[in-house]
C-alpha cells in the first residue's frame, strides 16, 4: 500500500484496488485511515450493490474516522455502475480523500 502524506490536520482516506471479481461485481480494497499521528488499516469489500464491508487488520481508527471510511467506500461502490454505463473502469485503482476534523 502506499503512503500518502500524512495530514497535519483531519484524516486521509485511502482505498487502494487489490482485485477484481470476475464478474465485476464487486472489488477487493486494502483501506487505510491515515490521520496526523496514526495509521489505521482495513481490508475492504465494495460492492456495485453500493455495501462496503470493511474489517480493521489491527486497532481501528476511532467511530467517527471509521464510519467516514465507511461512507467514502460506499460511494466509491454506488459509483461503479455510473462509472461502467459512462464506459470508465467501474473500480478505480486509488481513492484518496482528505477530511477535516469534526
Amino acid at each position: 500500500m502506499s503512503e500518502p502524506l500524512p495530514p497535519s490536520r483531519g484524516a486521509r482516506l485511502l482505498l487502494e484496488r487489490r482485485a477484481i471479481a470476475a464478474d465485476q461485481s464487486s472489488a477487493t480494497y486494502r483501506a487505510a485511515v491515515i490521520t496526523p499521528d496514526e495509521r489505521f488499516d482495513y481490508d475492504a469489500v465494495l460492492r456495485s450493490d453500493g455495501t462496503a464491508q470493511l474489517t480493521a487488520l489491527g486497532t481501528p481508527a476511532s467511530p467517527e474516522w471509521e464510519e467516514r471510511l465507511v461512507n467514502h467506500a460506499r460511494q466509491a461502490a454506488r459509483a461503479a455502475d455510473r462509472r461502467r454505463a459512462d464506459h470508465l473502469p467501474p473500480w478505480p485503482p486509488r481513492l484518496l480523500r482528505w477530511r477535516a476534523p469534526g
